[in-house]
């Protein structure tokens, strides 16, 4: 395998791709981030002092150049129709993301609320399913992942896939849940030997597990009311 080249060693139009990657995209100038949408400059000008160029013209201000033309866009030596379409699509997609509202996260405080949120998907399945939610500081959903799909009876958890969504989403708490085909809302020794494994691991990296809940149709067992976490 290829060594990964240092920033150094990447051409200069590639530059901002790898620093976005390295630093996230807030690293990037105005210039910078236009220049990966619209690709290479011309011989004279790469694509960054190509878009330097054009944000000049517009004081520097990406309001103003939301305001621009297609026509005027191609005035600019290097700004071909397919380029000035891109950079009316970025611009048209900055101001979509302005008007539109804010997502609203579930706040979880209870077991019920784990409940509500995942009968849906689980009331009705043939097989054991395990999710898993992610939760911030506020305890507020970030993201619910299908961990694993099993059989009638059972379902292979990796816990190690578990925080590794945890970590990547950077969750600061985590809730396991799954579903019993059967109806029976007891928890198995699997069940109770998954639950201790991920709350000792989680800890390790310190993520909080809250609950774990297993669901059947129309009644749920919860760890926590339980006080078994």
């Amino acid at each position: 395998m290829a060594n990964k080249l240092s920033i150094n060693q990447w051409a200069k139009e590639d530059r901002p791709r790898e620093r976005m990657m390295m630093q996230g995209a807030s690293a990037l100038s105005n210039a910078e981030l236009l220049a990966i949408l619209i690709g290479s400059g011309t011989a004279e000008d790469s694509a960054i002092e190509l878009m330097r160029k054009v944000l000049e013209g517009y004081r520097n201000n990406l309001s103003a150049l939301g305001k621009a033309g297609f026509e005027e866009l191609c005035q600019y030596k290097g700004i071909g129709p397919a380029k000035a379409v891109k950079v009316l699509a970025a611009m048209e997609l900055g101001k979509r993301r302005t008007e539109g509202e804010p997502i609203t996260r579930k706040n979880i405080r209870y077991s019920k609320d784990i409940y509500e949120l995942f009968y849906p998907v689980m009331c009705d399945l043939p097989v054991e399913e395990c999710w898993i939610l992610l939760l911030n500081q506020s305890s507020k959903v970030i993201d619910r992942v299908k961990i694993s799909s099993g059989g009638l009876a059972s379902t292979q958890v990796d816990v190690r896939c578990i925080l590794r969504e945890a970590i990547l989403k950077r969750a600061v708490s985590i809730i396991l849940c799954h579903n019993h085909p059967s109806g029976n809302i007891a928890p198995s020794r699997d069940d109770d030997r998954l639950t201790e494994a991920l709350h000792q691991a989680a800890d390790t990296m310190n993520i909080r597990m809250l609950d774990h809940i297993i669901i059947t149709d129309g009644a749920y067992y919860s760890y926590s009311d339980e006080g078994r976490i």
